[in-house]
């Protein structure tokens, strides 16, 4: 469980810091998100998360 609160805590801090170094550059890109349909969001999704999935599986093996 302290593993979760610390990556969510890592998680909180990047996003912070990429919203506090470019925020105009951040504002367009969430302007640009709305021309991807649902289906290429949902993919991309997936793929990140089996991604991560697997870097924490070998990290914690």
């Amino acid at each position: 469980m302290k593993e979760l609160i610390i990556a969510f805590g890592l998680f909180l801090f990047i996003e912070g810091i990429l919203y506090a170094i470019f925020p105009s550059k951040m504002k367009s890109m969430l302007k640009k998100l709305e021309l991807v349909s649902d289906s290429q969001l949902r993919s991309g999704g997936l793929v990140f998360a089996i991604i991560g999935f697997i870097i924490i599986y070998y990290i914690k093996n």
